[in-house]
Parts: structure tokens; C-alpha cells; sequence
């Protein structure tokens, strides 16, 4: 199992095993990351799971599509760094993917 290393918004650093195949918001709902609200489920209609992907790792990630960018417009801060982890999903490579949550109100 692929394992995120997550960086919640209370400062606190948690390390999480995975199943490949989900995404990287369900493994911080699983594992009770502070920040990830996920308020639409993970149809990339709300950004409440906006997070900042340590740059080494921005290149092994999917291409961002239309649909998250457009997402991203709406999240408060948003850097080059910045993804929704609902649109990632967990395969082996993603093995040590380093992420900081946002500050994502609702």
C-alpha cells in the first residue's frame, strides 16, 4: 500500500497507508487529517480538499485537468503546488507523496 505523508493544518504530521486505487482525500478521511473537509464527496465541485504537494513530487502526479483548475480559482490560496485530493488517485509510484492541507473553509 502506498503510503501519504500529511501535514494537517494543526501542524501535526501523519503518515498513512493507503489502498491503491483510492484517492489521496479518502486516505485523509480515513485517517482523521485535520483540514480535509471533502464537503462534495469528491466530485470536484467544491475544493475542500485542497492541499500543496511538495514540489519534488508535482512532476509524478496526474496532469491537471480543466475541471480542478477551474476548482483551484476558487480555493483560498492557491499556489503552483496547489491539487484537490480528490482528483488524485494512490498508485504505487504515489509511495511517499508529501502533502500540506490548506486551510479549507467551508
Amino acid at each position: 500500500m502506498p503510503r501519504v505523508i500529511f501535514h494537517d493544518v494543526d501542524g501535526q504530521r501523519i503518515e498513512a497507508d493507503a489502498p491503491v486505487g483510492n484517492t489521496i482525500m479518502e486516505a485523509a478521511l480515513d485517517n482523521d487529517v485535520a483540514g480535509i473537509l471533502a464537503e462534495c464527496g469528491g466530485a470536484c465541485a467544491c475544493a475542500t480538499c485542497h492541499a500543496y504537494v511538495t514540489d519534488a513530487w508535482l512532476p509524478r502526479l496526474p496532469t491537471l485537468e480543466e475541471m480542478e483548475d477551474a476548482m483551484l480559482d476558487t480555493a483560498a490560496e492557491r499556489r503552483p503546488n496547489s491539487r484537490l485530493m480528490c482528483q488524485i488517485e494512490l498508485t504505487p509510484e504515489l509511495d511517499g507523496l508529501e502533502v500540506f492541507v490548506a486551510r479549507n473553509e467551508s
